[in-house]
């Protein structure tokens, strides 16, 4: 009998292998030693998130209408091929095909995750507890990402790319095989929601933080064991119908790109920024440890996050930004101390605002529903590669890192000024 302790355990150990890859702090240090200049490794970054963006709300359609399972499982066996690609024949080329397909990889997981997670925990009564857990499983692939930055160094020293690009093909195997022990029951909701007219990005913005601090109980669903039984467009149209009719959903939507997309893509660029301050390529990896243990604290954060109302998770974006600006611009490796409490700033509002949304949809196409404020992070994302790329070669990376924390105290001023619904007024 499937028990919520049960259900927690398969999605830690799939968190934990899907994220074990021993190329995470050290791809971009492969791609400058084949000869790329930073602005060809952003181009790379590009592709990737264009790869996304054309699957992003087609395979949130086809975990709705079909298995999000599946999706789960095939996810990781795209990479390990696009991994092992890069360290087999290592060009631009390659690179970007690896990344076509890892993007592709990350589109089937977009959505099909979350709706699993939280359905899954909604069958056995426990929505409430999604923030938790969900903040947990990116915890425990925060922590893989931390083993992995440990790993690397000796690996890298005793076998080159070769050795931590075969580790990391083998953790996608073994991530996928997981993938297909994960539970799936599908649910049946009505969406149904009156519209919303004269709706402003700001006053989105300003609704979703007000959400945060009130956030509405899910309605109670029907369960059944098959899938919705709705076509493709049936379903994607139910889909684009709750995101129009619903503003809190259409706000919950946009918050998650404002929140999550920058300090995500800056990540990439992260042992670069180690590089210039000075470090050796064997204490990159040691760095981007740091910083990810930090992260990892904010994802275990995540459930204390529901709490924070719009001007709390203002704040936080505020000091978060502020760290991130100051440790980047010291151009010192003592600046990695700043940049791990902000990234764990960072990884707590993105639990919060991802939490929010999945509390808000309430039709069976809850997967299409997240694979919308996917697709947006992926256009923004892309915005953010072509903009660091330009900044960071005239600039270098400190100056970049501490340029693109000004956006998020654009998105702290939103929350603060838009005006928010007295609480126990309906957001909808």
């Amino acid at each position: 009998m499937l028990t919520t302790s049960r259900l927690n355990a398969t999605l830690y150990l799939y968190c934990l292998f899907d994220d074990l890859i021993l190329l995470y702090p050290v791809y971009t240090l492969l791609f400058s030693d084949t000869g790329l200049s930073v602005w060809q490794i952003s181009s790379l970054f590009i592709i990737w998130s264009a790869s996304s963006i054309v699957l992003e709300v087609p395979s949130g359609v086809w975990a709705d209408r079909f298995s999000r399972r599946a999706l789960l499982v095939a996810g990781p066996l795209l990479s390990a091929v696009g991994f092992g690609l890069w360290v087999v024949a290592p060009s631009y080329w390659a690179f970007a095909l690896g990344f076509v397909l890892w993007g592709a990889k990350e589109a089937l997981a977009s959505g099909a995750f979350e709706a699993l997670v939280y359905e899954e925990l909604d069958r056995l009564g426990a929505a409430d507890r999604y923030a938790r857990t969900i903040g947990r499983a990116e915890a425990a692939g925060l922590v893989s990402v931390v083993l992995a930055m440990g790993l690397a160094s000796p690996v890298l020293d005793a076998g080159g790319y070769h050795a931590v690009g075969g580790a990391s093909v083998l953790a996608c195997l073994v991530a996928a095989a997981i993938a297909a022990r994960l539970p799936e029951h599908r649910v049946k909701a009505a969406a149904h929601a009156p519209s919303a007219r004269g709706h402003s990005m700001t006053a989105a913005v300003g609704e979703a933080a007000a959400s945060v601090t009130h956030p509405p109980l899910p309605e109670t669903p029907v369960l059944d064991t098959a899938a919705p039984d709705t076509g493709y467009l049936g379903v994607l149209r139910a889909g684009l119908a709750e995101v129009r009719h619903s503003r809190a959903v259409r706000a919950a939507v946009l918050l998650v790109p404002a929140v999550t997309v920058v300090w995500g893509a800056l990540e990439e660029y992260t042992p670069l920024l180690a590089r210039d301050a000075g470090v050796s390529d064997a204490t990159v990896p040691l760095l981007m440890l740091l910083i990810w243990a930090g992260a990892t604290a904010g994802g275990l954060l995540g459930g204390v996050g529901e709490r924070l109302s719009s001007t709390g998770l203002a704040g936080l974006l505020v000091a978060a930004a502020s760290l991130l600006a100051v440790g980047a611009a010291s151009g010192h490796p003592a600046g990695f101390v700043l940049l791990a409490v902000a990234f764990c700033g960072f990884q707590l509002a993105s639990v919060t605002v991802d939490a929010r949304l999945q509390h808000r949809i309430t039709g069976s196409s809850r997967a299409t529903v997240t694979s919308f404020a996917g697709m947006l992070s992926d256009l923004t994302t892309i915005a953010v590669y072509a903009g660091y790329g330009v900044i960071a070669g005239a600039t270098g990376h400190g100056w970049a890192f501490a340029g693109f924390a000004v956006p998020y105290l654009a998105v702290a001023a939103a929350l603060v000024l838009s005006r928010r619904p007295p609480p126990g007024i309906s957001r909808r």
